[in-house]
């Protein structure tokens, strides 16, 4: 069985959740970004509550360590992603869909200069351990891998539900995506290198970001006419 495509009813459903969801999203990234910048006292302390039980935990379990540090450089690596993305952009052109190939790529071009520019206007300094367990580079808010999994996840997923996939991948890949945006987020938390705020609100603007790019698509690149499922 496919994923049937949407009739002009569920797409409009479709547009005013992907709208509501992208400014709940931008609402609450905001929110965070501007307690980040003002340094509440309240977040801050929960941030290093947070990090320093995880940073004691961690310099007692060098196994873990390696296989977050496995998780985070290899498989859940913002240049993973990227990779991914770049795949189904080439697909998406050789297959004659250009303006869907376009807005993707372009939508990945905006997040990262989204990220790296929110990066260098909050100036945010990652933790700093005597012992640390890894190291990153670049500020600290918001944190890139959380930010671009969650893009890349999302227009991922977008595509696939766009092709109409049959129903056991699309759960497949839900679940894959999940675990993937909530895996990097926390593996990130577990080896020191950012506060538990830089990963929420990589993970709201991104999905902010990611609902904005798709409701915007509709213009660019229209979905095809719905289909009867068989």
């Amino acid at each position: 069985m496919h994923i049937p495509l949407l009739s002009p009813v569920g797409r409009v459903r479709a547009v005013s959740h992907l709208s509501r969801t992208g400014a709940v999203c931008a609402v609450l990234g905001g929110a965070v970004t501007a307690l980040v910048v003002a340094r509440w006292r309240p977040l801050v302390d929960l941030d290093e509550r947070i990090a320093e039980a995880l940073h004691r935990r961690a310099v007692t379990e060098p196994g873990l360590v390696h296989v977050n540090r496995l998780l985070t450089d290899w498989l859940w690596d913002p240049w993973t992603f990227r990779a991914l993305i770049a795949v189904a952009v080439v697909t998406l052109w050789w297959r004659g869909a250009r303006p869907l190939a376009v807005w993707v790529a372009g939508t990945t071009l905006l997040s990262a200069l989204v990220q790296q520019g929110v990066k260098a206007a909050v100036g945010r300094d990652r933790p700093q351990w005597t012992a640390p367990v890894d190291s990153a580079h670049y500020a600290a808010y918001p944190s890139g891998h959380a930010m671009t999994a969650t893009v890349s996840c999302g227009l991922l997923l977008w595509l696939l539900h766009r092709s109409g996939v049959r129903r056991g991948v699309w759960r497949a890949a839900v679940g894959a995506a999940a675990v993937s945006v909530l895996g990097v987020g926390l593996t990130r938390l577990y080896l020191g290198v950012h506060w538990p705020s830089d990963v929420l609100g990589g993970w709201l603007l991104g999905a902010a970001l990611t609902a904005f790019a798709i409701r915007g698509s509709d213009r660019w690149c229209p979905a095809a006419p719905a289909r009867r499922s068989p």
